[in-house]
């Protein structure tokens, strides 16, 4: 289970000694500053051993791009299973930065969780064990942040920062991401890999803007090495309109996801998007979302059936021996 804006005090207190009583392993990640809520990662003992658990923090002092206190959770875990020849999955839970008009936040929120995750992810040969990203990314279906997580690549060349979450219809702030858009000093590369912060960052900057005008077709990009596809269509299949995963007074829409690394013949996943069998998963089943009509008949969340502003997710995956 990956839990988003858990009270510190709720988790402490209920949430843990409760989960534990059922055989369940807890981990926790408060976010920085002072709001006391953070991000959790649970998983039953008897199914899954830890191997390694990693917080991301996301605000960097001296870094004004990265002045927020939203955080993430890397955890590493082995299937307790003698017949498995898998060794391991790595599982990921973020909350990224809600501001709509702060995309530029988002990306480099998100570009230092995917190099948490291929470096804790990557197995002796250099390829990547299976993964599964789950959390409230703060983003809609086919925003250019989506398309990020699921394409591997975003061209920004002269891209608003107010677009790249897409959850304004007209963003507000039309200030253009900088190339690169996150600075040399962060130690994240344009690939979304660590790498050594320079001394001289300011004309690191430079010369990795320069690099990254030269990419493709001349239009500054980011990337990442992770094949990951979702785990929702985002429509509904019985009448086409969108499925929602929080729906309150101000608006109705998707910000919730579950990416993961499909198996090759995976029926979610297209074939440029799948991985091996032996490192992929195989989605079985989902629970089914709805759409804002059946939410706006119970005044929308929380309500007296949903005690959250959001839908749970639930996904059943095959991990193939």
């Amino acid at each position: 289970m990956c839990l988003q804006e858990v009270q510190e005090d709720h988790y402490k207190e209920q949430i843990k000694p409760s989960l534990e009583s059922l055989g369940y392993h807890c981990e926790y990640k408060r976010r920085t500053g002072v709001k006391p809520d953070g991000c959790a990662v649970v998983f039953k003992r008897e199914r899954f051993s830890l191997v390694s658990c990693h917080p991301v923090e996301y605000f960097r002092r001296g870094i004004p791009l990265m002045d927020r206190d939203n955080v993430g959770l890397v955890l590493l875990l082995r299937p307790v299973d003698p017949y498995s020849s898998l060794t391991n999955i790595c599982i990921a839970n973020t909350h990224l930065l809600y501001n709509p008009r702060r995309g530029d936040i988002k990306l480099a929120q998100l570009g230092m969780l995917l190099a948490e995750i291929s470096r804790v992810a990557q197995l002796p040969d250099g390829s990547i064990c299976p993964v599964v990203l789950c959390g409230d990314f703060n983003s809609v279906p086919w925003s250019p942040l989506y398309r990020f997580i699921k394409e591997s690549r975003l061209e920004y060349d002269c891209m608003p920062i107010g677009k790249v979450s897409g959850q304004e219809d007209n963003p507000r702030g039309q200030r253009i991401l900088t190339v690169p858009i996150w600075p040399r000093s962060l130690g994240i590369s344009q690939q979304c890999q660590y790498e050594s912060p320079c001394r001289d960052s300011d004309v690191r900057d430079l010369e990795q803007a320069a690099e990254a005008k030269l990419d493709g077709l001349n239009k500054p990009s980011i990337e990442h090495g992770l094949k990951l596809t979702s785990a929702y269509t985002h429509y509904l299949k019985e009448s086409s309109q969108p499925e929602i995963t929080t729906c309150h007074s101000r608006t109705a829409i998707t910000v919730d996801y579950i990416f993961y690394s499909a198996a090759l013949g995976d029926v979610t996943a297209q074939p440029e998007c799948s991985v091996s069998p032996e490192r992929g998963l195989q989605l079985l089943g989902r629970l089914a979302l709805v759409g804002e009509a059946e939410l706006q008949e119970v005044n929308g969340l929380p309500n007296q059936h949903n005690s959250s502003d959001h839908l749970p997710l639930l996904t059943c995956f095959r991990l193939h021996r």
